[in-house]
């Protein structure tokens, strides 16, 4: 039943951030780990898996679409790639109180973020190439290290960055996925070099988040309204954030 139960909810939850292309980490770790799943050894490396394959079955259909700036994504990409192993090892030393307080943290700020430009008009320009490798350099180190740490990729980190350059919101979305896709992977494997895999909840959870990613991608890619996702997105994050604060004050 806890297994069928997970399932559902991973689902919903990958449906829900394909749209964003943020992969879905930000509630993969948290609702493992509720279901009694170790969070170092099981829910950080297992969401940063489920978030990496989430975003790499929603670029299919924000290819089609030619949604994703591909140049523009890959000094992001390539510092995420490069940091976020370097967060998975430093787990290890961080106790997962402080990793649960400094997830939730770190998601209160991608929601009120989210709301504040939720009714803002679509950009009309976007920055110089130049800026944006130099920006997009940063932001990929720091997303990718921090990604790599809580198991989450790091989108939530650069989502609202790549549209403050200019990109609009389903661009955002797409180029996003590129990236958190590398950083995920490249977490994942600093975290599997340590040896902690459920292999079964792995199997049933990668079924799961290729049925919700399919489903989630094609339907930004063509029907939904950028308001309406960003809304969503933060709604869901301000629920996540409000229960692991919760569970760290009554422990």
């Amino acid at each position: 039943m806890a297994y069928i139960l997970v399932f559902l909810i991973i689902t919903v939850a990958s449906f829900i951030f394909a749209m964003l292309g943020l992969g879905g980490g930000t509630v993969y770790v948290p609702v493992i780990n509720w279901f009694g799943y170790d969070m170092k050894d099981v829910a950080i490396p297992l969401g940063l898996l489920l978030n990496g394959l989430n975003t790499l079955l929603a670029l299919i259909p924000f290819a089609r679409k030619k949604l994703i700036d591909w140049k523009g994504g890959a000094v992001m990409a390539a510092a995420a790639l490069i940091a976020a192993p370097a967060g998975s090892y430093v787990t290890q030393f961080v106790p997962v109180g402080t990793l649960k307080i400094f997830f939730a943290v770190m998601v209160i700020i991608a929601a009120i973020r989210t709301l504040m430009v939720s009714g803002d008009a679509e950009p009309e320009s976007m920055m110089s190439f130049k800026r944006r490798a130099i920006i997009g350099l940063f932001v990929g180190i720091f997303a990718g290290f921090v990604g790599g740490m809580l198991g989450i990729g790091g989108g939530f980190i650069i989502a609202p960055i790549l549209m403050w350059m200019g990109y609009k919101t389903k661009e955002a979305a797409a180029t996003t996925a590129f990236v958190v896709t590398f950083s995920s992977f490249s977490g994942y494997f600093g975290h599997m070099a340590q040896g902690h895999m459920n292999w079964t909840l792995t199997i049933i959870l990668v079924v799961s988040v290729i049925i919700g990613s399919q489903l989630g991608a094609r339907y930004m890619s063509s029907k939904a309204k950028s308001k309406q996702v960003k809304i969503i997105y933060a709604i869901v994050l301000l629920m996540i954030a409000a229960k692991l604060i919760i569970d760290v004050l009554i422990k």
